[in-house]
């Protein structure tokens, strides 16, 4: 048996609801460019993490990483605060 270990995806983004117990709600900006155009443009997406203890407040900019789904919404849990 051979053992592959895989690369979990982290994002930084900054916590906007903190109102769900054990769960944040972190938005994530990107910055992409236009194919043909070549702008450049921000793209958010809100992703639910999973925050045990309740510590991550409204405002916090905080590291998520990619985990087994913990719940129909939740598939990351918060690393630590930036």
């Amino acid at each position: 048996m051979e053992s592959t270990s895989t690369k979990k995806q982290q994002m930084t983004g900054l916590v906007v609801s903190d109102k769900m117990d054990k769960t944040v709600v972190v938005k994530v900006d990107m910055r992409k460019r236009h194919a043909k155009y070549q702008k450049s443009y921000t793209v958010s997406k809100k992703f639910k993490a999973h925050d045990e203890t309740n510590e991550y407040k409204v405002g916090d900019r905080v590291v998520i990483e990619s985990t087994r789904p913990i719940s129909k919404d939740k598939r990351f849990k918060v690393i630590s605060k930036v």
